[in-house]
């Protein structure tokens, strides 16, 4: 019975998300049933904050 750095190499067997049925990326958690990354199935609205976009003088660049 090991606790230490063997244990760690268990961890790897499940996922917790899959492929979002809405916006694509892999952020849909089945568990808690909504998307990280669009917010479905938890908002009929695509989450989306100014913050995400990076603006120098107030236009957005990429």
């Amino acid at each position: 019975m090991v606790k230490g750095t063997p244990s760690f190499g268990k961890m790897n067997k499940g996922w917790t998300h899959i492929r979002c049925p809405r916006c694509g990326r892999h952020a849909y958690n089945p568990v808690k049933g909504y998307c990280a990354a669009c917010g479905w199935g938890r908002s009929k609205r695509i989450r989306r904050y100014s913050w995400q976009n990076k603006k120098v003088n107030k236009v957005r660049i990429r």
